[in-house]
């Protein structure tokens, strides 16, 4: 196994600097701030219809894990654009969310198998950076679907991660102006999404002074994880009034150590994702919030940018898709699905 990991990291470094090299008018992608951008929105007012795809077109979907709600609601987009366009789709996922190599085997496998183009939502940074390139020398269009960003990534598809933890840092201090104690539970190092959020909460939460951070701890996108990072937090910081973690999954287990720590009047605690979980929190009164970046929108959204691609329209780099701060007070406005969801999400881009 050390060998294997020893020869994708090797892979990886190799395949960064021939990305670079043949594609040197691209920057190393920050699918934040990159300013080759369009609204997902605008995409029917800037191009027009959507090119009617050829027949026995495939787009090959490649996952971070199954395991996660919000992993699936994207594939469940993939399928229900492709259904309408009448294209095939073939989603394929990891084990895990830290199976590198397994979910590089699986970009590899549909690279061979002559799909028309991919969706990638890659582990970390780097690890389908050698299926990226595999691509690319084959003139398969490749879009880098949410969290992990590739550097050589030539087209992006999600929304703006560090905007997430913004979001909830300006909710404490609109919410808590008396300031106090704050904890992050992160994600898995080395993606940009988790490194992004964390430190759009960290940095405008602290503006002014009243807040501290006073843990930002790795939770790897794991509930047991964050429970137990939670739990030791909480032990060393009994008057902390909030924690941000990086994902939904991860925020149930620091509710439930809020729980077992009897603080549940106390402390707030928000997730990212807006998993059907995390709504049943907040309706529950548990969870007080999450950052909803509508996955299955955002799956319909990469699969109408790959189709586009492939009818010859010369997108911009990033298309940045919705996201919203849910809580109590708007839970049941964003519960809605379908092209009722999608009216209210191009109310809001309008607004």
């Amino acid at each position: 196994m050390k060998l294997r990991l020893k020869a994708l990291v090797g892979a990886c470094a190799l395949s960064l600097v021939a990305g670079l090299a043949v594609a040197q008018d691209l920057a190393p992608l920050n699918s934040d701030t990159e300013a080759d951008r369009i609204e997902w929105s605008a995409l029917q007012q800037k191009f027009g219809e959507v090119p009617k795809a050829a027949e026995g077109t495939r787009v090959g979907g490649v996952s971070k894990t199954l395991t996660n709600e919000y992993w699936r609601s994207l594939g469940e987009g993939y399928q229900a654009y492709a259904d309408k366009a009448g294209v095939e789709v073939v989603y394929q996922a990891a084990q895990s969310e830290g199976d590198q190599l397994g979910q590089l085997s699986i970009a590899e496998n549909l690279i061979s198998q002559g799909f028309n183009a991919l969706l990638f939502s890659p582990q970390t940074d780097s690890n389908l950076q050698p299926a990226l390139e595999s691509a690319k020398s084959q003139n398969i269009p490749v879009i880098n679907v949410n969290d992990a960003v590739i550097p050589s990534a030539e087209h992006y598809v999600g929304n703006v991660q560090r905007d997430n933890g913004m979001r909830v840092a300006q909710w404490f201090l609109e919410n808590r102006p008396q300031g106090g104690k704050v904890a992050v539970i992160e994600g898995q190092a080395g993606v940009f999404a988790a490194g992004q959020r964390t430190a759009g909460f960290t940095q405008t939460v602290t503006e002014g002074g009243k807040f501290e951070v006073v843990a930002s701890v790795p939770g790897n996108w794991d509930r047991q994880v964050a429970y137990d990072a939670a739990s030791t937090v909480l032990q060393q910081n009994p008057d902390l009034v909030g924690f941000y973690a990086n994902n939904d999954g991860m925020a149930l287990g620091v509710v439930e150590a809020v729980k077992a720590a009897g603080l549940q009047d106390k402390v707030v605690v928000f997730g990212t994702d807006g998993i059907s979980d995390a709504y049943a929190s907040i309706r529950a009164g548990e969870l007080t919030g999450t950052v909803d970046s509508f996955p299955v929108l955002t799956g319909e959204v990469a699969m109408e940018a790959a189709l586009r691609l492939l009818g010859g329209q010369d997108l911009p780099r990033v298309v940045s898709t919705p996201q919203a701060l849910i809580t109590k007070d708007n839970v049941e406005s964003f519960a809605v699905k379908g092209d009722a969801l999608r009216e209210v999400l191009l109310k809001q881009a309008a607004n």
